[in-house]
């Protein structure tokens, strides 16, 4: 892929958006005493569907990696990953690519689920339940209607329905990067049972509420920000 001046220019304005919102907290991040999910998450899959999924995680990479080097985030440097990930579903899902967004959650739900030991598959498998309905919604017929809807319709409810069905379904793959990344880094070092399942049964029904605080606010800034875009004759996909 050959990025355009324009291309680098927009990464580069996302890029510092992303960082500055990922100074605002959100909610603290359950078994990281300190550590929040930022108003970034709101960003992370608007980005990809504004600049493409490559562009889109290439942009929320550099500005969460720059946000890391000044700030303690719960996976240190890498604490860009999830946001990455849900700007790179949410760009594949826009340009209509059901399947390879199906394998990029499946890829990572399944060694989350099943992590050794400590998944919650073992310890409580309710934990998954709002996982395995992203994952039903993404394999369904709406999200290919949802790319339709958000590439071709002008009007804000066939805007506000693709924009929240794609930003649904990418911040589930994010929030599903994040928790087997969790595992990746806390398991070397607490591989204790107990707490892990402590740790997912509070977990159950506190992430699907943060998701979907997450996509309505992503829907309300994203439907009229795709509006003012189209509104100077620019097309949102980006590459």
């Amino acid at each position: 892929m050959k990025l355009k001046s324009k291309d680098i220019a927009l990464m580069g304005v996302f890029a510092a958006l992303y960082a500055v919102l990922s100074l605002v907290s959100l909610f603290p991040i359950i078994g990281a005493a300190g550590k929040f999910i930022t108003l970034a998450t709101i960003m992370a899959p608007l980005t990809g569907i504004l600049l493409g999924p490559y562009m889109g995680a290439g942009a929320v990479s550099i500005g969460g990696f720059v946000w890391a080097l000044s700030q303690t985030g719960a996976f240190g440097i890498f604490s860009f990953v999830p946001g990455a990930i849900s700007a790179l579903g949410s760009g594949l899902l826009y340009r209509g690519k059901q399947m390879q967004s199906a394998v990029l959650y499946a890829a990572l739900l399944l060694p989350m689920a099943f992590y050794y030991t400590i998944g919650p598959l073992w310890l409580y498998p309710y934990f998954l339940w709002f996982q395995l309905i992203g994952f039903i919604v993404l394999a369904s017929p709406l999200t290919p209607l949802a790319s339709n809807l958000t590439r071709k319709n002008h009007n804000v409810t066939g805007l506000s329905l693709g924009v929240g069905t794609i930003s649904l379904v990418s911040t589930l793959t994010g929030q599903i990067a994040g928790s087997f990344m969790t595992e990746l880094f806390l398991w070397p070092t607490n591989p204790q049972i107990e707490y892990w399942r402590a740790l997912w049964q509070p977990l159950t029904f506190i992430y699907p509420a943060e998701r979907l605080i997450i996509v309505m606010f992503a829907t309300l800034v994203g439907v009229p920000l795709i509006k003012a875009v189209r509104a100077y004759g620019i097309d949102p996909g980006g590459r």
